[in-house]
């Protein structure tokens, strides 16, 4: 059997192909754009924007990671389905979002377009729709911890987060399991956690008080524009929060800590290793 990882460069990539390694696979190819970088395994060129650098033939289960351009995704992704329908794939295991048919997480149509075009293809699925990473908060630690507050829009609503490590052990579950086709996994932490949360976890970390100030959307974006982010990422990133006040991330299904094996990551222990 021949195991196929998309997007195998990235950070998500990298951590699957350390637990396939793991498990002891040598059956595992990386499709990525950047075939000179050493993965420990056989790389394939695979551009999501050139088509016909798309070739899974002999791929039995494809990991199908989404691409991480914003807006341009659903044709890219599009490609990658057409490619795994022409190569025959046995398996596509898609990496979306936490309830991407009913979202309302401003990223999320694009993932419910590629589950929906996945479905429409005839192909056995797996939906990995995972939550927020918790290196979502940690990516900036240190600038947090300085400035002793965490910024944000969501209120008191609470995320299912996990951390990257988790997400890579659930797939690469379903890569090398069987009974995974045609699933849904609602993947998450064990334990949803607000904002408020992940300031004081910073806090204990740091030894210091970091406060989590919460702004309105608008009130947001704004000052995620003043940081130098660019302005429709900036919104994104505000409405995702407004999302998240309303409950889109507060899933708490068990699936993650069930195909792992284990209990997820916890907040405090996330942020404690950062």
């Amino acid at each position: 059997m021949t195991i196929t990882v998309t997007g195998a460069t990235g950070h998500l990539g990298r951590l699957v192909l350390a637990e396939l390694r793991q498990a002891g696979r040598s059956d595992v190819v990386a499709a990525v754009r950047d075939t000179t970088q050493d993965l420990g395994v056989p790389t394939r060129h695979a551009d999501y924007d050139r088509p016909e650098t798309l070739d899974f033939t002999g791929t039995d289960v494809l990991l199908f990671i989404s691409a991480n351009e914003v807006g341009r995704r659903a044709a890219q992704h599009r490609a990658v389905v057409d490619a795994a329908v022409k190569a025959g794939v046995g398996l596509i295991a898609y990496t979306s979002i936490t309830e991407a048919d009913t979202s309302t997480i401003p990223i999320a149509p694009e993932h419910k377009l590629t589950e929906e075009y996945i479905r429409a293809s005839g192909l056995p699925f797996a939906f990995l729709r995972n939550n927020w990473y918790i290196e979502n908060y940690t990516g900036n630690l240190a600038s947090t911890i300085e400035h002793g507050v965490l910024l944000g829009a969501a209120r008191e609503g609470r995320i299912a987060g996990a951390t990257r490590a988790d997400f890579a052990a659930a797939a690469a579950a379903v890569l090398t399991g069987e009974g995974h086709a045609n699933k849904i996994y609602e993947l998450g932490g064990d334990h949803a956690f607000t904002l408020a949360e992940v300031a004081a976890a910073i806090s204990a970390r740091a030894g210091r008080e970091v406060e989590y100030r919460d702004l309105s959307e608008a009130d947001y974006a704004q000052a995620l524009i003043g940081f130098g982010v660019p302005e429709g990422f900036a919104k994104a990133l505000a409405g995702s929060d407004a999302a998240i006040a309303a409950g889109a991330l507060g899933v708490v299904s068990g699936d993650l800590s069930r195909l792992i094996g284990r209990p997820t990551t916890t907040l405090e222990e996330a942020i404690q290793k950062a």
